[in-house]
């Protein structure tokens, strides 16, 4: 199994190796008010990359924030309940069993 996530780790790291070299040739990105931004085609494909993986990774921290606090929460409480769990109640509240039959 081992041997299989390598091989598809140099199969990934071939391919983008590849890319890269085919896509050697300059292309401009246009910004407003005229700018541009003139680089290998390579590049401006490993920026938009990195950019979208920043935003996913900026639009996800709100929810993680949220399930940690929740989590924590729970973990607080958590040994309140263990603590309510392990009491002994009293032997009056205890109810009788009923007789069985044939005994």
């Amino acid at each position: 199994m081992r041997i299989l996530v390598w091989l598809f780790r140099v199969a990934i790291f071939f391919t983008l190796f590849a890319f890269a070299l085919n896509n050697q040739h300059d292309a401009a990105v246009h910004w407003f008010f005229g700018q541009q931004w003139r680089a290998p085609t390579v590049f401006i494909v490993l920026a938009a990359f990195a950019l979208g993986c920043a935003f996913g990774v900026l639009a996800m921290v709100p929810s993680w924030w949220h399930h940690r606090r929740v989590a924590r929460q729970h973990t607080d409480e958590a040994p309140l309940v263990i603590e309510a769990t392990n009491t002994v109640a009293p032997a009056d509240s205890v109810l009788p069993q009923p007789p069985r039959d044939g005994l």
